[in-house]
């Protein structure tokens, strides 16, 4: 009797219009690279765009409440770029004052929510851009800026990352791992309220900071490594330290992290729609040949993706998975993700799959909110 009516009242929480109820919970995505996509190309996001992921109308119309914009440039890109695209953030915030808010606390979050505006936090993708110098971490920082990636696709010379470190041929002439600068710097972040996120690195740089820190960490952008078995996916055992150290994990949306076929998938595609010497391109490339038929058949459901968060969710715990959408910085998603107003397909499918009102929050936004002020932000 007792399971019975544990099971209807969880029934009976979950009896809730899924759309009423996104627009009341908070909703925070912890990585888009629309600066780099749109607005250093001189895109208005303040108005609505017919390409790309994300504008103000539609990060609205998705119940968007915190942006985290991520900062982002490969590895020519350097201070006076992480600026410039900061600088670019500003300038849009400035004509939208209404709509955008930079937020610098966790406080200033709840603010900027009440009244109806978007909070926007600032994240630097590739420590690259830091130029090995604290001092441009710390202007980062007093500008806004809320978590350092420590390195994107590419190693730099205090840590190394998962695309190298996977890669006998480019890792060879790197440390693997963290230096003692780059341990430095982690206690350096502790201290100044400056989250750490480890998405990108690879397996001895991430389990060296876990090592040295002191505050919970962030992987902003990652998937499940036992169900898509990409070097940017976390193997269990990282998934789990994760839970220890207190920090989050951010579901990636990108289909490549998503679905283990999907290079399988888009080589058959490009076969079929495009003809032969697919050896001859890249995936990207591959994809980026095909007509909207063939990108349309690549992208995989979107059980898919939620399977990857009920992974996370089975190894770290409810209190250990937010979004992280990659949105912006990918060219496939899955089924049903289009653009940031899609948002709302989450907190139906997660209330669909049995999770409470208190997970759908906790994973929406209230994970990434307690890791905020548990680094004294």
């Amino acid at each position: 009797m007792a399971a019975t009516m544990a099971a209807c009242q969880s029934a009976s929480e979950n009896a809730v219009d899924p759309q009423q109820f996104h627009e009341e919970i908070l909703v925070f995505d912890t990585h888009n690279d629309v600066l780099i996509t749109s607005i250093m190309q001189g895109a208005d996001i303040g108005q609505r765009l017919d390409h790309g992921h994300t504008d103000l109308p539609r990060l609205r119309e998705g119940g968007v409440d915190v942006q985290v914009f991520a900062v982002w440039s490969d590895a020519s890109g350097d201070f006076a770029f992480a600026n410039q695209q900061i600088d670019a953030l500003m300038h849009l915030i400035s004509q939208n004052p209404d709509q955008i808010e930079l937020a610098l606390q966790s406080q200033s979050i709840e603010q900027i929510t009440s009244q109806g505006k978007i909070a926007a936090l600032i994240g630097i993708e590739g420590g690259h851009m830091i130029e090995d110098r604290l001092d441009y971490l710390d202007s980062l920082h007093q500008r806004g800026a809320k978590y350092l990636t420590l390195t994107w696709n590419n190693s730099v010379s205090w840590a190394t990352s998962a695309t190298d470190e996977t890669n006998p041929a480019r890792a060879e002439d790197r440390r693997i791992g963290l230096s003692e600068f780059g341990r430095e710097l982690i206690r350096h972040m502790n201290a100044i309220g400056m989250m750490v996120d480890l998405s990108h690195v690879g397996r001895q740089t991430f389990y060296d900071v876990l090592d040295v820190t002191t505050k919970p960490v962030l992987v902003t952008h990652s998937n499940a490594y036992a169900l898509a078995p990409h070097p940017r996916n976390l193997h269990d055992d990282q998934i789990e330290a994760i839970r220890e150290n207190g920090g989050v994990i951010g579901i990636n949306f990108y289909s490549g992290f998503v679905d283990s076929l999907y290079v399988k998938n888009v080589h058959d595609a490009y076969c079929e729609y495009v003809g032969e010497d697919a050896e001859l391109y890249s995936t990207d490339q591959q994809l980026a040949r095909l007509p909207a038929e063939g990108k349309e058949a690549v992208r995989p459901p979107l059980d898919m993706l939620m399977d990857h968060l009920d992974y996370l969710v089975q190894k770290a715990g409810i209190d250990h998975v937010m979004l992280g959408s990659d949105f912006d910085g990918v060219d496939s998603t899955p089924i049903g993700l289009d653009d940031v107003a899609d948002f709302p397909v989450l907190t139906k499918a997660l209330l669909e799959r049995g999770y409470s009102q208190s997970d759908v929050r906790k994973i929406m936004g209230e994970n990434m909110m307690r890791v905020l002020r548990e680094n004294g932000i």
